[in-house]
């Protein structure tokens, strides 16, 4: 890429609204594919023992992997407690369940379960508000449920050591923020022709 060319994401001119070459992916969405279809094809033969067993041990493994990419490594035992208490599945003795935990398992259970409904800042909000009940991350206070503003400076992925970070990443300034907010909100909520893909390709654009 040239020095001067446009290199976040949200800089691009034609965001969100992305081409990508089908051809390129077809084998292996095929795979991927067929290996649901398997899947599908055991859990209807299953019982409903083996069904609410699957579902539980899928859902524990979502909360606990969306928790790590945050650095955040939840109890397991606790995580799985969560959500058999919330499906009304029967796991015999029940481990404590702390507030964090029941913050990302409301989050995980409403975005599985409602998949189907309008993804809008008001929800995102809730999401938000759930995973830090308290209004702190960790020691620090933060703004919860709401979008975040720069009074810290821009908002950056940046790693290395203290005067010589390397910046991955800077998301928009904070004024622009609900305007690209909205712009990605009615990209993921429309049925323009640009999300008639399959479904793998769309959660894999609106994941980009």
């Amino acid at each position: 890429m040239k020095r001067g060319d446009k290199h976040y994401i949200w800089q691009y001119t034609h965001w969100p609204h992305w081409q990508f070459d089908l051809v390129a992916i077809i084998s292996t969405l095929g795979e991927v594919q067929h290996a649901q279809g398997h899947l599908h094809g055991l859990l209807a033969n299953a019982d409903v023992a083996l069904r609410d067993e699957s579902s539980l041990i899928a859902l524990t493994q979502e909360v606990l992997k969306t928790s790590e990419i945050e650095g955040e490594q939840l109890n397991a035992d606790s995580v799985r407690s969560s959500i058999a208490r919330r499906l009304g599945l029967d796991v015999g003795t029940l481990a404590a369940v702390d507030r964090n935990v029941e913050g990302v398992v409301d989050m995980v259970l409403d975005a599985t379960a409602n998949y189907a409904a309008p993804l809008t800042e008001a929800r995102l909000f809730g999401w938000h508000t759930a995973l830090f009940p308290t209004g702190y991350s960790g020691l620090f206070p933060i703004k919860v449920g709401t979008w975040r503003d720069d009074s810290s400076g821009a908002m950056q992925v940046v790693s290395g050591a203290f005067g010589r970070q390397k910046v991955h990443f800077e998301a928009p300034p904070a004024d622009k923020l609900n305007a690209e907010m909205t712009l990605f909100l009615n990209w993921f909520n429309s049925p323009t022709p640009d999300r008639h893909q399959p479904p793998l390709v769309a959660a894999g654009l609106a994941h980009l």
